[in-house]
C-alpha cells in the first residue's frame, strides 16, 4: 500500500494545491471526512469548511467553499469554488464580510435571493476567520447565526 496521496485541489480561477499527502480531511456534507492511502473509490460533495492536508508530519489548512472530491487509485482530485490557504487570508476583510453579511440578513425588505445570497457569505466569512484563526492554533468552531 502507497504511502501517500497524489492531491489536486483545483478552484475555477487556478490550481489552488498539487502535490503529495499522507492523510486529507475534507468538510463533506454529512461530517467530516479522513483520507489515507489505499482508501476506496468514493465521490463526495463538499461543504464550506476546511480542508486540512497533513504532508512530512505538517498540517496545512485551506478555506473552501463548497464542491466536490472524488478519491480514485490513491488519488484525491478536489474541486471547489473557492480556496484559501490559512496564511493567505486576510482575516480582517473576512470580518468586514461578516459584519456586511449579518446587516444585509437584519434587513426587513431583504428579497428571497438577496438573503440566499447573504447567508452564503455569512457562512464563507465564518470559515475563513475560523481558518485563519487555526493557522496559529487557536480558534473556536464557527457558529451558526441565530435569525
Amino acid at each position: 500500500m502507497p504511502k501517500t496521496l497524489t492531491l489536486e485541489m483545483t478552484t475555477p480561477e487556478k490550481v489552488a494545491l498539487q502535490g503529495q499527502a499522507e492523510f486529507v480531511v475534507l468538510p463533506a456534507f454529512e461530517g467530516e471526512m479522513g483520507v489515507l492511502p489505499g482508501h476506496a473509490p468514493y465521490l463526495v460533495q463538499l461543504k464550506e469548511g476546511e480542508v486540512r492536508v497533513t504532508e512530512s508530519g505538517q498540517v496545512r489548512r485551506f478555506a473552501i467553499s463548497g464542491g466536490f472530491a472524488e478519491i480514485k487509485d490513491d488519488k484525491v482530485a478536489l474541486f471547489a469554488e473557492t480556496a484559501e490557504l490559512a496564511e493567505q487570508i486576510d482575516a480582517e476583510r473576512a470580518r468586514q464580510a461578516l459584519e456586511r453579511a449579518k446587516a444585509e440578513l437584519l434587513r426587513k425588505d431583504v428579497d428571497p435571493l438577496t438573503l440566499a445570497a447573504a447567508e452564503g457569505a455569512l457562512r464563507r466569512a465564518q470559515i475563513r476567520m475560523y481558518v485563519a484563526a487555526r493557522k496559529h492554533g487557536s480558534g473556536a468552531k464557527p457558529q451558526r447565526e441565530e435569525r
